[in-house]
């Protein structure tokens, strides 16, 4: 599975991607979390539906001092090779 997402709020400088990454390495799931000028997070989560799930409630919550206002995520993604494992950028 292949899910892109845009989380909005208080989500840079709080630890938000490491936060993301965590989940990701625990769950096995592959992708990224980058951060983008108008402050929000961009997250790219690939692997074994059940674990990305898991690392979407990760994300949705959001570390201890994250906002998360909003996350907007959408399935599928181009025909790309899946990255080898998640890295924050």
């Amino acid at each position: 599975m292949v899910l892109a997402g845009r989380v909005r709020g208080r989500v840079q400088g709080v630890w938000f991607r490491r936060h993301v990454a965590d989940a990701a390495m625990r769950e096995g799931v592959t992708g990224h979390a980058r951060n983008l000028a108008d402050g929000s997070v961009e997250i790219l989560l690939v692997g074994d539906p059940l674990a990305v799930a898991k690392v979407r409630l990760a994300a949705e919550q959001g570390p201890a001092g994250a906002q998360v206002a909003a996350v907007h995520w959408e399935e599928g993604g181009d025909d790309s090779p899946p990255p080898l494992a998640f890295r924050v950028l």
